[in-house]
């Protein structure tokens, strides 16, 4: 069979019908070669940001590692993740401060989107999960029985702080909320914090939240109802504050 004479486009596309004679004419085997070589690069730059951020996207939608149950993880689903990752970032935008950093306590979906969306955004993420320590030193260890042993760096640090305790016991808030305590800035910080309905008058005790009309979803679907609080009033956003009836 002829073999077709493929030129290169000046923008790097391959081009059947070019016209400038001074550029180089690939043959089809060639240029089947040549297809297969960028394909491979496409692929290991795939695989590199994958590694950087441990995070892949399919078609908008962040996935992380898998689940672990055992350390009671249960990620959101995308409508969750996007939603709470935009209201962080309208946090931010409010702010003065154009220095503004964000705490995630045990939430690395909302990490992932808040980088995805904002990839300049400085983002904590507080995960008791090693595997997540790819995320370089946006990553810190965090064990909630030891609230407090973190870098003194981080202390009263950050502008919004999100948690999502990873059980829901008494325990588990009391000592999540000595975290947060330790890294809010006094006076100054928006709290968020995704956790369980049971959670609901212990969250208003410990931390003067209130629930939001937005109703947290997670992919592995879970028979406990989960709330979002918030120590400021969203307005219009989440569904605004709901009301005691």
């Amino acid at each position: 069979m002829e073999e077709k004479l493929v030129r290169p486009r000046n923008d790097g596309v391959l081009d059947g019908n070019g016209d400038d004679d001074d550029l180089p004419m690939l043959s089809s085997h060639a240029l089947a070669a040549l297809r297969e070589f960028i394909e491979e690069q496409n692929q290991l730059n795939v695989d590199e940001r994958r590694e950087e951020t441990g995070a892949e996207e399919t078609g908008g939608k962040v996935t992380l590692v898998s689940e672990d149950w055992r350390l009671s993880q249960f990620w959101y689903d995308p409508l969750t993740a996007e939603t709470v990752a935009k209201e962080v970032i309208a946090l931010l935008g409010n702010n003065s401060n154009p220095s503004s950093r964000v705490a995630c306590i045990a939430c690395p979906t909302l990490y992932a989107y808040i980088k995805k969306i904002k990839p300049n955004v400085s983002v904590q993420l507080l995960e008791y999960d090693k595997r997540f320590g790819q995320y370089g030193s946006d990553y810190t260890f965090y064990d909630y029985n030891e609230p407090e042993e973190l870098p003194s760096e981080l202390k009263q640090a950050f502008q919004v702080v999100v948690a999502d305790p990873p059980y829901l016991s008494k325990e588990c808030l009391e000592k999540v909320t000595e975290t947060i305590s330790f890294l809010a800035t006094p006076g100054k910080s928006h709290l968020l914090l995704l956790t369980g309905e049971v959670q609901k008058d212990r969250a208003a005790e410990l931390l003067g939240l209130h629930p939001c009309g937005f109703r947290p979803q997670h992919s592995s679907k879970l028979g406990n109802e989960f709330r979002l609080f918030t120590n400021y009033d969203p307005g219009m956003r989440l569904g605004g504050w709901e009301l005691e009836k």
